[in-house]
């Protein structure tokens, strides 16, 4: 995986209005944690940042001190009208040591015809090392026919991953809606023609 380096400055000033202040600058507030040192208050580029983030569990490169730290994103903190970003927190990792992240789930293929897909869940957990961290899993449903289920143990994970979701954890599962139309449909003759025979009856 590539490092996205981003130019993390020191920051001094802290409460509402320092972050005001930075977000007007064009920078957004945020905290580096992790392998038991004190936290390290940064700001990094708003615009940088944002784009980096479309990228799931990407790692980035901080420069902090003689070399650049190592992070992966914690926490997002957005504007719940305008989506900016609000404050980040990254945590400190040293390549060698594993994760745990969460991934979505990709559906690729066409299950078999009058089927449907019913994504149970849309991400699942993975352990992986932090320089090779996965950003999705795909799930190939092509041909399935109604009644599959896929559990997350039947998912093919990405090299040097593994599994943290439980594997009999219902992650996918394919079904004919058709079959349930036509059976309220049968129904709805049976009553239409049980009234029928009221009707007649009662005209008898």
């Amino acid at each position: 995986m590539s490092q996205i380096k981003l130019d993390a400055q020191p920051r001094n000033e802290f409460g509402k209005g320092a972050a005001r202040r930075a977000r007007r600058a064009n920078l957004v507030p945020a905290v580096v944690y992790g392998h038991g040192s004190d936290p390290i208050h940064i700001t990094v580029p708003a615009h940088d940042t944002m784009m980096a983030l479309r990228q799931t569990n990407a790692l980035f490169a901080l420069p902090l001190g003689k070399k650049d730290q190592l992070a992966i994103v914690q926490d997002v903190q957005r504007d719940p009208v305008r989506q900016i970003i609000e404050h980040v927190d990254f945590l400190a990792v040293k390549a060698g040591e594993k994760t745990e992240v969460e991934v979505p789930v990709i559906v690729v293929g066409e299950p078999f015809s009058g089927c449907i897909v019913i994504v149970q869940s849309q991400h699942i957990q993975l352990e992986a090392e932090v320089t090779n961290l996965p950003s999705s899993v795909e799930v190939n449903v092509d041909g399935l026919e109604d009644g599959h289920v896929i559990n997350a143990g039947d998912i093919t994970l990405p090299a040097g991953a593994t599994l943290v979701t439980p594997e009999d954890h219902t992650v996918i599962t394919i079904i004919e809606p058709r079959e349930e139309a036509e059976e309220v449909e049968g129904e709805e003759g049976a009553e239409g023609a049980e009234g029928e025979a009221a009707a007649s009856s009662d005209d008898e």
